[in-house]
């Protein structure tokens, strides 16, 4: 991984975005504070994709008592 400075990712920006396309990731900072992140197409793909928590519990094989009760006691009171 690469960091490089906004002044840096305008004047180079075709090269970054080939090292995306090549697998290369890059952090662009602005005043030394990462504000964005360069990925290639394929890398963004295969993060959208990741399922959903919800979706990984759905699809595995858990049986009736394979996870524990869920505790319905009332929640706590706090003074906020």
């Amino acid at each position: 991984m690469r960091t490089v400075n906004l002044r840096e990712a305008r004047a180079t920006l075709s090269d970054l975005v080939e090292g995306a396309a090549k697998g290369e990731t890059v952090f662009i900072a602005s005043r030394g504070q990462p504000r964005a992140v360069l990925v290639g197409l394929d890398e963004w793909n295969r993060l959208c994709q990741v399922p959903s928590f919800g979706r990984l519990l759905a699809a595995s094989e858990l049986e009736e008592g394979d996870l524990p009760p869920r505790d319905t006691s009332p929640l706590r009171d706090t003074a906020l």
